[in-house]
């Protein structure tokens, strides 16, 4: 005990981390040489644990013993963790590299950490100041602490290092111009290597995934990524969340976005090439949530405008009808819809159709998407006072032949598209209703005029995307009579000559699907449903005429895609209405 007190005295001995001093006190290692190996330490830059158990004055193991008796807490062998069991996200990375730490587990409102030093209280504060949550120490030898903690923490660099893969080469289309808002921004080249390497990545493999969206979403203590594939959102890659920041700038600064605004939503483009002559167009939109900005980029592949009407899912008597329209020299034709549903494809189709040298369109569209040569399109900016109204009252003083409106969103922007298509010109445009039907009474509670929605639209499609079964494992099922009439096929057509199939799932396809296909509505405007919106009739007299005139509701034309056998019955029923 004298001994012990004299070297409370030695200032040296007091500045030992509590490890040192616990191993005198111990009896386990001499003063002299506890200070010596904590000089050291220091003169290297080490830490005092490392320093000691790399000099061989006291072994990982017989430490771990130590530590274990003199702190009565449970010993556990690395050795037998998973690496790939253990919770991600519960404390921050850079507080488990510099506290050599590694979090096996959470109960209740406390931590379950192993650690090689239980009495480092420096480590215990900043964990609770980090997470409101207390700390059970689990005592784990040096060397295999270091070794798992190594492997499962890696730095954000590292870790996307491993996802991109040394192979991965990519692309990249930067102007000049945001080369230098990287550099004013103080975005280190070398630093964001793995970023910018990740971002192409993700982008590319979208783009091969047929993916139409992607998603980037940060959390309080995770980062996720996920593609829409035919669909579905499909979680891809959880990479560090300390990336957030860098990746959102990376973003924004290639979207030519606002990189210091973080409060607001924002709209951007930009654009990656996919080999030689391939260029592949993103709408980027940012939106501040609690835990950063999430990040949402949707995929404008401009091939898909140029697939052609066959390619869209149409059947011949609809295909039919929809060129008979758009090939009028006047009027309206309507495309609705929910987001995501494939107005804009449809719309840039006829647009396509239409483009020849003897013809001048013009199209307001918020944004111009997809880039359509010999198309003048026009990309609102109410900021700059570039609306709807504006961009149309400027078209018919350039003489059209052909409009396409975005989206028919207020009784000004429709008052002067109808005015349009009773001038002699062709008008295309989108509105978001269910079905064809309801459409026509959608403009008359806008406040349009029934006379004016009599004379002016002609023709109206209403439209879904279903997913395609897999050509490859689709299954023959066999469904009841009355399941199938329940779900809306005629009693002549449950006749026992057709089959369903089933989704199943293979190495080619998502779950049993593979691809999307059109369920379409086209309902043209006859001279009676004209009678029935004059007397301001109802969407179900219109239906029923259409009806009466040949024309598949949703429900109706997605069930003849099941007799096909192109798609299934679940698919059908969980996108339209009966």
């Amino acid at each position: 005990m004298p001994d012990v007190a004299i070297a409370l005295k030695n200032p040296v001995f007091t500045a030992l981390p509590g490890l040192g001093r616990a191993l005198v006190a111990a009896g386990k290692l001499g003063q002299k040489a506890a200070e010596e190996i904590f000089l050291k330490a220091q003169g290297s830059r080490n830490s005092f644990i490392a320093e000691l158990t790399g000099s061989g004055a006291v072994s990982a193991f017989d430490l771990a013993h130590i530590m274990a008796t003199s702190f009565a807490a449970p010993l556990v062998d690395m050795d037998a963790i998973d690496i790939h069991r253990l919770p991600k996200a519960l404390l921050d990375t850079k507080i488990c590299l510099s506290c050599r730490i590694v979090v096996l587990g959470k109960r209740n409102n406390r931590l379950i950490i192993a650690t090689a030093d239980p009495s480092d209280q420096s480590a215990a504060e900043q964990i609770k100041f980090s997470t409101q949550l207390g700390v059970d120490w689990v005592i784990a030898e040096y060397d295999k602490l270091s070794r798992l903690m190594d492997a499962s923490h890696a730095t954000a660099a590292d870790a996307l290092e491993q996802i991109v893969g040394e192979e991965f080469e990519f692309d990249e289309e930067v102007s000049e111009a945001a080369a230098a808002q990287d550099n004013e921004a103080g975005i280190s080249e070398v630093e964001d290597a793995p970023i910018v390497k990740f971002l192409h990545k993700m982008l590319v493999d979208a783009f091969n995934m047929r993916a139409s969206d992607l998603h980037f979403e940060p959390f309080e203590h995770s980062y996720r990524v996920r593609f829409r594939v035919d669909g579905e959102l499909r979680e891809i890659s959880s990479p560090p969340v300390g990336i957030k920041e860098k990746l959102a700038a990376r973003i924004k600064v290639i979207s030519k976005l606002d990189i210091s605004e973080k409060r607001v939503p924002q709209d951007g483009k930009m654009k990656l090439k996919i080999g030689p002559d391939r260029v592949i167009d993103f709408r980027v939109s940012t939106l501040p949530t609690m835990f950063g900005e999430k990040i949402v980029i949707r995929i404008l592949d401009p091939s898909s405008a140029k697939l052609g009407i066959d390619a869209l899912g149409y059947e011949p008597e609809e295909k039919e009808r929809l060129l008979d329209a758009i090939k009028r020299p006047y009027g309206m034709v309507l495309v609705t819809g929910p987001t995501g549903s494939g107005k804009t494809v449809s719309l840039y189709t006829c647009l396509n159709i239409l483009n020849t040298a003897g013809v001048n369109i013009s199209t307001a569209e918020d944004p111009a998407e997809i880039t359509l040569p010999g198309v003048n399109q026009v990309s609102m900016n109410e900021k700059a006072g570039m609306t709807f109204p504006v961009a149309l009252k400027a078209f018919l003083r350039q003489d059209p032949d052909i409009i396409m409106v975005g989206e028919i969103r207020d009784v000004e922007t429709a008052d002067i598209a109808i005015k349009a298509a009773q001038t002699g010109h062709l008008v295309l445009s989108t509105l978001h209703t269910n079905d064809a039907p309801t459409t026509l009474t959608r403009m008359r509670n806008m406040g349009i005029a029934p006379f004016n929605i009599a004379s002016s639209v002609i023709l109206i499609t209403a439209q879904r995307l279903a997913r395609r079964l897999c050509p490859h494992c689709k299954t023959a099922v066999d469904i009841s009579r009355t399941t199938l009439l329940d779900a809306g096929f005629r009693d002549d057509e449950v006749d026992g000559s057709w089959q369903p199939f089933h989704p199943v799932g293979c190495a080619k396809c998502n779950n049993g699907y593979k691809g999307r296909l059109g369920i379409y509505q086209v309902m043209p405007v006859s001279e009676e449903i004209q009678r029935i919106v004059l007397r301001d009739g109802s969407a179900m007299e219109i239906a029923s005429q259409a009806q009466l005139e040949g024309v598949r509701s949703l429900r109706q034309s997605g069930l003849h895609k099941v007799k096909l056998g192109m798609t299934s019955m679940e698919e059908v029923l969980g996108c339209t209405n009966a």
